[in-house]
């Protein structure tokens, strides 16, 4: 962009340093309308608020209220219909055995949990090699089929390009390479 500078002269003043020049900003748009610099260069500089650990929380709370507004919505469907299940199985005396047998299936939960996870790993790993062999038969079959078709075309070039004595070319495998296209386009 381009800076003009336009200075308005006060008597007594020469123009030198005053307080009455100004800038102007010359804009000049070649067709359709674009980004001011200003805004260009500020573009990418703008803090886009991303933190992981905030989005970690907001997916907590969104989780959290979901499942506390199905919790209502379960007492109110007891509530009309009078089945009030949950009332009763509550009782103090359970709750101070609830915790331990809480506290029990957690326990047992984190051990099924670690037994099946690496149950899982084991599979995806084992299906991971099973895939990673299949690959390595495929390519190595597609390399076996390409050094042999590489040998039949190194064969058949030495035979069209034997000379006799004389510098002559031999006819001989040039017949019987053209014999051998014709029958094989004729198959």
């Amino acid at each position: 962009m381009k800076e003009r500078r336009v200075n308005n002269h006060i008597e007594g003043n020469g123009g030198k340093g005053s307080k009455s020049s100004f800038t102007f900003k010359k804009k000049k748009r070649l067709g359709g309308g674009g980004l001011p610099l200003e805004d260009f260069a500020n573009a990418k500089s703008k803090n886009r608020n991303y933190n992981p650990a905030i989005i970690k929380k907001q997916k907590e709370s969104y989780k959290n209220a979901k499942q506390v507004s199905k919790y209502k919505k379960l007492l109110k469907q007891q509530s009309e219909t009078g089945n009030n299940f949950l009332a009763a199985t509550e009782s103090p005396e359970d709750n101070t055995r609830g915790g331990a047998d809480i506290k029990m299936n957690e326990k047992n939960k984190k051990k099924k949990s670690t037994n099946s996870l690496g149950e899982l790993y084991e599979k995806k790993r084992a299906e991971d090699e099973k895939a990673k062999m299949e690959r390595e038969a495929i390519i190595q079959a597609k390399k076996e089929a390409r050094e042999e078709a590489e040998a039949r075309r190194k064969v058949v070039r030495e035979k069209m390009f034997k000379k006799t004595r004389s510098g002559q070319p031999v006819m001989k495998y040039r017949i019987e390479n053209l014999l051998q296209t014709i029958q094989g386009s004729t198959d």
